[in-house]
Parts: C-alpha cells; sequence; structure tokens
C-alpha cells in the first residue's frame, strides 16, 4: 500500500511540473521584428534622447530609470503577420547573434546608438548593461515576460 501511495504522489508531481510547464509555454507569445524594422524603430533612439520612467516592480517596489520613447512596438508573429504590441515594463527583447548567442534586455531600456544596440539585462542591478553590434544579429524576438512590471501611471 506504501509503494502505490509513492507511485501516485510521483504521477501528480509530475502532472503538475507538466501543467506549469504548458503555462509558461502557452503565456508568452513570441514576436519577430525583422532587423530593418528595428532599424527603423530606433532612428534617433540613442542615449541623447530619453525618457525617465517610473515604475512598479512584482512586489510593489517602485523603480525609476531612462527609457527609450517607443510606446508601439511594431513587430511579426510567426506567419509573418503585422503586430502592433504596447510597449511596457515587462517586455523583453532577444537578440540572437550569428552564432546563436542570445542577450535579452528588457525592451524600453534599448537604444541604438550608431551599430550598436544597448540595452538594460535586470530591473534590479541596471549596471548590468550590455552592447551589441547590430551587424552581428540574426534574429530579433519580442516578448512580454509576464514579470508583472508596469509603469507607474500617478507619476
Amino acid at each position: 500500500m506504501k509503494e502505490y501511495s509513492k507511485t501516485i504522489f510521483t504521477v501528480s508531481l509530475q502532472f503538475i511540473y507538466l501543467i506549469i510547464l504548458s503555462i509558461g509555454i502557452i503565456g508568452c507569445t513570441t514576436y519577430y521584428i525583422p532587423i530593418e524594422s528595428f532599424k527603423e524603430q530606433f532612428r534617433g533612439i540613442d542615449s541623447t534622447n530619453l525618457k525617465i520612467v517610473n515604475a512598479i516592480g512584482p512586489f510593489g517596489e517602485r523603480i525609476s530609470y531612462p527609457a527609450n520613447k517607443i510606446d508601439t512596438i511594431y513587430c511579426v508573429d510567426e506567419n509573418n503577420k503585422p503586430i502592433k504590441l504596447a510597449n511596457s515594463p515587462s517586455i523583453e527583447i532577444r537578440f540572437t547573434n550569428m552564432n546563436d548567442d542570445r542577450t535579452i534586455f528588457y525592451f524600453d531600456t534599448v537604444i541604438l546608438q550608431d551599430s550598436l544596440i544597448i540595452g538594460v539585462e535586470s530591473r534590479f542591478i541596471p549596471s548590468f548593461r550590455d552592447a551589441l553590434n547590430i551587424k552581428n544579429i540574426k534574429l530579433i524576438e519580442v516578448q512580454d515576460g509576464k514579470k508583472n512590471f508596469k509603469y507607474d501611471k500617478n507619476k
């Protein structure tokens, strides 16, 4: 009887993991930004053209940081159908280079300085910045990371 209970517990635990994994996969739709479209959308968005935004994090913490001025992200879905995505502090952008290495930034922190894409990788440690040469990028993906960051409309 004890072995039977252990088997049921193991199967139940596996079922719960499967449900959690499925929710995670279904909940994060990935969109794509063609490289030329990215260049066009970020034309003029550099370190001299930022706004200060206030956001509320998942635990109610308030953060303030410089952000790009893009309100609407123009991207495409997997069928190349145009999609307009509202920018928010939880939107992430993933760059894949020619060696298949990936770098993830928060979309609203990304700027294009000459041929360098510069962005912030962490909301909690804003000094985690990186720079990528746009010439080495082969794929740009965007998705809502569901990290529950929201702009503070009261400030």
